[in-house]
């Protein structure tokens, strides 16, 4: 059975930093590229951040550059997202999802596993 788990989610202050995990099994981890993606209240889910299979190539969406580090651990089955100097704009549920096409990127229909998501709230 295939699972995505993520967590790490929670409220924290603006310019404050969470890092999230995403925990996968039940499909070869190691083949497939890994995104993050969020959907805030009200907003359609958009892509955050991806990382193909082999953990040579990172995409990251224009809004989260150079503010959010994506990784991961093949050994450990687990992709994180790291995330610094938060905005209010960065609250939404997150989701991490699995595909086998490396060049997805934040194309959401590319994505075949999907975890159930982890709410990030950024406020004072």
């Amino acid at each position: 059975q295939v699972q995505l788990v993520e967590s790490g989610g929670g409220l924290v202050q603006p310019g404050g930093s969470l890092r999230l995990s995403c925990a996968a099994s039940g499909f070869t981890f190691g083949y497939y590229a890994i995104a993050w993606f969020r959907q805030a209240p009200g907003k359609e889910r958009e892509g955050v951040s991806s990382v193909s299979s082999s953990d040579d190539s990172t995409w990251y969406a224009d809004s989260v550059k150079g503010r959010f580090t994506i990784s991961r651990d093949n050994a450990k089955n687990t992709v994180y997202l790291q995330m610094n100097k938060l905005k209010p704009e960065d609250t939404a549920v997150y989701f991490c999802a699995a595909t086998i096409d490396d060049y997805a990127l934040g194309t959401e229909w590319a994505y075949e596993y999907w975890g159930q998501g982890t709410q990030v709230t950024v406020s004072s």
